[in-house]
Formats: C-alpha cells, sequence, structure tokens
C-alpha cells in the first residue's frame, strides 16, 4: 500500500463560536454518511456525550470520527470552543489539513471564530466557509456573506450554505470537503510519527490516546508486542489496541500515513500523555512541533460543605483527573471549613466545568474560595518560592521581590463598545498594546459594524475576578475575548487578613496590589456585615495588613432596655443599671465566640 491510498484520506475539523450549531452539522454529516446512530437521532447531539456539554452547548472533551462518504475516508477531528482550550484547539487544527469555517447566519463572525482562523491559517490550513441554520426566519443571509467576504476575505461563491437542523446542503459540503481539502502528505516507510491531539481514560483500555499519524504506521498484533516512546515526556509504553473512531472505539490492525485513530496503552497515568506530544517507534526521532506543557493558571480550594463529602469529592477528582492531565489537586486544611482540595485549572470555565462535573455526577456540595493565580516570590535570602494562597506569602521582612503572571488580552468587539472596553481594562490594572480595524482588501461594502480587536496586557489576576461576566455586560454580548500567557511581572503586593472580633479567619485572607487592597476589603466587609447574624455584644469587623487596620465595619449587638421597669429617682440609679449592663456584655464578649453560618461563608466568598 504506497502513498496512492493517501489520496483517499481527508482530515478536517470545524472552526465555530459557541452555539454556532458545530455538533449539529456534525451529526447530520454522520447520517448522511450513514453511520448507524443507535439511539434516537433527533434527542441530542452524538459527538457531545458529556450532559454539561449537551446543555451548555459547548464541546468540552473533543470527540474524532471517520465518515466514508463515495469512497473517500473522512476523518472528522472536532475542537473545544473556549478560550481556556485554545492550545488544544491549536493541536487539533494541527492533525488536520483543512477546517471548515462555520457561521451561525442569525449571528455573525465572532472574536473566536476570527482568532482561531487565524491559528489555521498559521499552520496553513484550507479553509471552507459555511453559513449555519439558514433554516431560521427573517435570517440576513447576504449580510453574512459581506462579513465572511469583508473581515476574511473569503469569495461569495465559495461560501456553501447548510442547515444543521434539516440537512440541507450537508452532502455538498461533504463534496467540497473531498474537493477544496488537500489530502495528507507523509511517507509510509518513515519512522513513526503520531501527534496526540486527545487522550482519556477507560475502565478496560486503560489510558486511550487519540492520534493522527503523519509518517509511517503503527501495527497491533496481539501477543506480539512493539514499544513505543512518546518523545516529550520521554516514557515508553506498549500498544494493547489499536482502532479507529466511529465515533464509538473499533478495533482494527493498523493505522497508517495520513490516518487518524486511537492507541490503546494499558496505562493508568495520563500525565505521560499530553496534548500535542509525539508518539514514535523510535526514540531518536524529532518530535513533531508546537509543543506546550499544559499548565494551569488558576487557583482555587474547593472544601465538601459536609464532612461525609470528602470521600466521594475526593474520589470524583480523581476521576476526572484520570481524563484530563490539565487539572491538579491537593490536599488543603483549614480550621474552619475543614478538608478540602487545592485546585488548579486552565482558566475560569474550566474550573466552572469541573465544579459542576463534581456536583452532578458525584453528588457534592461544594464551598469554593475566590481563584487566585501563581505569585513567583525572591527572598531576601536568595531563594525563590511559589504561592498560590496567602497563607504561604513569607513575612514582608523576607521578601525582597513578587512576580506575577501577566496575559496579552485580545478582544473582538464593534467599535460601538471600544470606549467601555477601554476603560474596564484600565481600571483592571491594563496596559493598552494595540488596536486594529478588520475589513477586507477590497472595502467596497459597508458593514453594519466596524469590528476592531484591541490588544490589551493585563495582569491574570484581573481576568480571574469576573473580568470575562463585566465584558460580556458592557458590550451587550457582543465583545468576545481571548488570552495567552506573556511572562511574570514585578508587583507590590500585600496580605490582607480579615479579622472577626479581633481574631483573624484565614479562609477570607486575600492578596491584592497595595493600591487597590484598601477598596477591595471596605467592599468584602460591608458584604460581611449584612451577612454575619447579631450576637448578644457588638462585633468589629476588620482589614488589617500587617499590623495597620485599613477597613472597619461593626455588627450592632442586640439590645435589652434594662432601664423599662425604672420610674423616677435619681438619674444614678439609670446609670448604675446601665454600667451593670456594659459589664455584663463585656464578660459575654470575653467569652462568646462568633459562629459565621454556612450560608454567610458562601455569599462572602462569592464577592
Amino acid at each position: 500500500m504506497g502513498n496512492s491510498n493517501l489520496n483517499k484520506i481527508r482530515n478536517f475539523s470545524i472552526i465555530a463560536h459557541i452555539d454556532h450549531g458545530k455538533s449539529t452539522l456534525a451529526d447530520r454529516m454522520l447520517e448522511a454518511a450513514h453511520i448507524d446512530i443507535s439511539r434516537d437521532k433527533r434527542e441530542s447531539r452524538i459527538l457531545d456525550r458529556l450532559d454539561l456539554e449537551q446543555e451548555k452547548g459547548i464541546t468540552i472533551k473533543l470527540q474524532a470520527c471517520r465518515m466514508i462518504w463515495k469512497g473517500y475516508e473522512l476523518n472528522l477531528i472536532d475542537t473545544p470552543g473556549h478560550v481556556d482550550f485554545s492550545y488544544e484547539v491549536s493541536r487539533s487544527l494541527a492533525a488536520c489539513e483543512c477546517a471548515i469555517l462555520l457561521v451561525d447566519a442569525s449571528q455573525g463572525v465572532q472574536a473566536q471564530t476570527i482568532s482561531t482562523t487565524q491559528k489555521a491559517l498559521d499552520l496553513g490550513l484550507t479553509l471552507i466557509p459555511v453559513i449555519n441554520k439558514i433554516d431560521l426566519p427573517n435570517v440576513d443571509i447576504k449580510a453574512r456573506e459581506d462579513e465572511l467576504t469583508q473581515l476574511l476575505g473569503f469569495n461569495k461563491e465559495d461560501i456553501i450554505k447548510v442547515s444543521g437542523k434539516t440537512g440541507e446542503g450537508v452532502e455538498q459540503l461533504l463534496d467540497a470537503i473531498i474537493e477544496y481539502c488537500p489530502a495528507p502528505k507523509g511517507d509510509m516507510d518513515n519512522t513513526l510519527k503520531a501527534l496526540i491531539f486527545d487522550s482519556f481514560y477507560d475502565e478496560h483500555r486503560g489510558v486511550v490516546v487519540a492520534v493522527r499519524i503523519f509518517d509511517g504506521k503503527v501495527k497491533y498484533i496481539p501477543g506480539k508486542s512493539i514499544e513505543l516512546y512518546i518523545l516529550q515526556k520521554g516514557e515508553v509504553f506498549k500498544p494493547t489496541e489499536v482502532g479507529i473512531f466511529t465515533p464509538d472505539l473499533e478495533e482494527t490492525t493498523e493505522l497508517n500515513t495520513g490516518e487518524v485513530g486511537y492507541i490503546a496503552t494499558g496505562l493508568k497515568e495520563i500525565s505521560f500523555f499530553t496534548v500535542g506530544d509525539t508518539i514514535s517507534d523510535s526514540k531518536d526521532t524529532p518530535p513533531l512541533e508546537g509543543y506546550k506543557t499544559p499548565k494551569p493558571n488558576v487557583f482555587a480550594t474547593f472544601f465538601p460543605t459536609t464532612t461525609d463529602q470528602y470521600e466521594p469529592l475526593k474520589i470524583g477528582l480523581n476521576k476526572l483527573s484520570m481524563n484530563d492531565a490539565s487539572l491538579t489537586f491537593s490536599d488543603q486544611r483549614s480550621s474552619l471549613l475543614g478538608t478540602g482540595f487545592r485546585c488548579g485549572f486552565l482558566g475560569l470555565l474550566h474550573m466552572e466545568i469541573i465544579q459542576e462535573r463534581l456536583e452532578r455526577e458525584y453528588n457534592v456540595e461544594l464551598i469554593i474560595t475566590a481563584p487566585t493565580v501563581e505569585y513567583k516570590v525572591t527572598k531576601t535570602d536568595g531563594s525563590k518560592i511559589t504561592i498560590q494562597t496567602p497563607q504561604e506569602l513569607p513575612d514582608p521582612s523576607e521578601i525582597s521581590e513578587i512576580f506575577e503572571p501577566w496575559v496579552r488580552l485580545k478582544m473582538m468587539t464593534p467599535d460601538r463598545y471600544m470606549g467601555i472596553i477601554m476603560e474596564l481594562c484600565q481600571n483592571k490594572r491594563g496596559q493598552y498594546v494595540d488596536t486594529k480595524y478588520l475589513t477586507s482588501p477590497s472595502g467596497d461594502i459597508q458593514l453594519k459594524d466596524q469590528y476592531i480587536i484591541l490588544e490589551y496586557d493585563i495582569p491574570l489576576a484581573s481576568l480571574v475576578s469576573n473580568f470575562f461576566d463585566q465584558l460580556k455586560n458592557k458590550s451587550s454580548g457582543y465583545a468576545s475575548m481571548e488570552y495567552e500567557l506573556i511572562d511574570f511581572f514585578p508587583v507590590e503586593l500585600v496580605k490582607v487578613a480579615v479579622l472577626v472580633n479581633h481574631e483573624e479567619i484565614p479562609a477570607l485572607s486575600f492578596l491584592e496590589t497595595k493600591d487597590l487592597a484598601r477598596g477591595k476589603a471596605a467592599k468584602l466587609l460591608e458584604v460581611m456585615k449584612e451577612e454575619i447574624p447579631r450576637q448578644q455584644f457588638p462585633i468589629p469587623l476588620q482589614a488589617s495588613i500587617g499590623a495597620k487596620i485599613i477597613a472597619r465595619e461593626d455588627v450592632k449587638a442586640f439590645r435589652k432596655d434594662v432601664t423599662a421597669k425604672l420610674y423616677g429617682g435619681d438619674y444614678t440609679r439609670r446609670l448604675k443599671l446601665l454600667e451593670k449592663q456594659k459589664k455584663g456584655k463585656k464578660r459575654l464578649k470575653m467569652i462568646g465566640q462568633v459562629n459565621i453560618p454556612q450560608e454567610a461563608f458562601l455569599s462572602i466568598l462569592k464577592t
């Protein structure tokens, strides 16, 4: 079997913004290619297997599937559609020769679509423009065509119009893939080079890696085991099964150059197989380019609300991390909240997904501390440490310098929101980098909205405190963003301790820059004042940096009128009773413990 067979293979992925109908369209393609779908077809999307994916309408774990159409083998590699997973997207695209650019007829081009399109072009992929949901009433298809020709420079006649719902245009799209998508290159006789674009854990097969073969082939004969090398990680394993996705796992004996399939490794450790790594049958093969180690950027501590939920939480995290190499966790104890886990995530959406899956699939109720980022601290003795929580910050006298992570943030928005968004970034310590206007070379059609891409350098810490929600609010949902880590830069950081009745509550302490600490502390205390129930004695709430108090609120005491039974007589009798009450309250205060109820705690942490 020479390279002639490569001409019959097409590898493609679909680029689309969240909810533009990518998974539904993929299902119609599978149906057109007569892939037997056992469950009720119309009920749910086939490639999105998690409940959460079905519900949020986003692809979290990418899937792959092989279809046969008019004698050609078409491999669809699905990509996740969210900013947290941008590295995973770039690796899925690297496994293809062509990408379908899918635009919703009612919503038009979005920032993420543009940034992913840019990635696809940088990787040298051929793009096929497609407008989806043409069956919707009152959609302006001409305006969408103008956008695609203007913003991304396509020709009008190349745009294919489909409806994922009714299946209209899907066969024409499959024909277009065969016609426009280049056949894969590569040589069957070279040493094996396979790109890992996904990995997941299977009870019977161990870790299963989804691969695209660039050179050589991988063969599996039961009883004859060969050794394969994971080049970047430097590990060795023996495959236990090789096969293709149809979308279920179907065993075959070999995978050849240009094909997409899976290799079951029989191993339990998912961290050996990171996305973007190369598998080869010789350890001296140079790996494929573009590899990065997935590294958590955002950290938060998960506590179970009751102690009997600790075990289910632990089991849940273990199982989720088996399928997700970018999720890290370690034990953490708190005097107030008991035992929990400090978890690391790629970003806020990643955190939200893990949280929801724990609550749903493992029935755990969680308390979550405010998300933080990682800081690098250089101490006066020259040693360097990395910290994530306020408790880990050394005494100020031992610190020589602190560094925080910064990201390059790209926001695409209609230009009418430019001012508001720039103001938002400035308030979050952002530094302006650039504005790019998006128009096509021809420039003879005027778009309804002039789109711009705003670039800012901004501390990651500013992003994790609900930046995305504010961006969506201020731009009426039109702006979209994506970011990548640049580097660590010096920052003046302080630890703000929160005291209730002169006692520090470690779970509420936070790290903040010197300039913004007071404002944030005052806001937090206001919330606490509303949430903490009143006692028989007044409770001072304070925020301090070291020994210096920077903000204070008081929860007033309940009062009983002890002078009610007095009538007439000397004023000193009244003072005497009030004095006695004061002493009683003072004594109460000395032994009085302030209990912060769970609900109060939750709403405080939410701010």
